[in-house]
């Protein structure tokens, strides 16, 4: 089923539903988000990447927290979930034609920088979506949600919006390309795709735009290394059972 939106300078973006991707339900397992897909409950990518964080990136949170306090930790990171969660509101509407509007401040700002990655860069590089805000899969491993799954710039991708306090340097967001990856992998092994690029789209808060992309060559390394990150979660969760059975 295709869907024509029509862009400037006559450029045309094409909507191709071309797989039946399946709905799912969120859920927490002892705390920890879950994807209900069929009968099984799947952890999520972004569950596994924060139980299978380094010492040094646990430190520097904690450090980061102690610093500005409890109350203003937690009010910072409510808000940029917030204006996350809008500003993605905002890009599906572009992609949808279905405009999302919010008239708050966070509303707005949200708004501006949504506009930013639209006019920037999405509306003259994505050349066919496949679906938005797609639920993704690994069987009996782990699932996960994707902004977009498609054709950019020619090339199959997983593309991720993402918004962010202040811009940021590639070797502070690993974790993203990680998400890249898991999602790529999971999306070839139940659809044989061939997925083997990604790009992460950011606008920070105060409307700077960024562009990051994730090469075939580079993709086969962060997968390998996402595999790493399941494997050491499993371990712990089964570790973790035993300790628990021999209390």
């Amino acid at each position: 089923m295709f869907l024509e939106i029509k862009l400037k300078k006559g450029l045309k973006m094409k909507w191709n539903k071309k797989f039946n991707y399946p709905p799912s339900t969120r859920s927490l397992v002892m705390g920890q988000r879950h994807y209900e897909i069929g009968t099984d409950k799947l952890p999520s990518v972004t569950t596994i990447l924060s139980h299978t964080q380094s010492e040094e990136k646990k430190a520097s949170l904690a450090n980061w927290q102690q610093k500005v306090g409890k109350n203003k930790a937690d009010s910072i990171r409510d808000q940029a979930a917030e204006r996350g969660t809008i500003m993605h509101r905002v890009l599906e509407g572009y992609l949808t034609g279905h405009r999302h509007a919010n008239l708050s401040d966070l509303g707005q700002q949200a708004g501006v920088m949504a506009r930013n990655i639209w006019e920037t860069d999405l509306r003259d590089n994505l050349n066919e979506i496949w679906g938005t805000e797609v639920t993704v899969y690994y069987p009996g491993l782990y699932a996960g949600q994707t902004d977009l799954v498609g054709v950019y710039d020619g090339k199959a991708s997983i593309v991720d919006f993402k918004q962010t306090n202040r811009p940021k340097r590639r070797e502070w967001i690993d974790d993203y390309f990680l998400q890249l990856a898991a999602y790529g992998m999971a999306h070839n092994h139940v659809y044989g795709t061939a997925i083997q690029s990604g790009v992460i789209l950011m606008c920070s808060a105060e409307n700077v735009f960024q562009r990051f992309f994730v090469t075939p060559s580079e993709y086969q390394v962060l997968q390998w290394r996402w595999l790493k990150r399941v494997d050491l979660y499993y371990k712990n969760k089964e570790s973790g059972v035993r300790d628990q059975g021999n209390l």
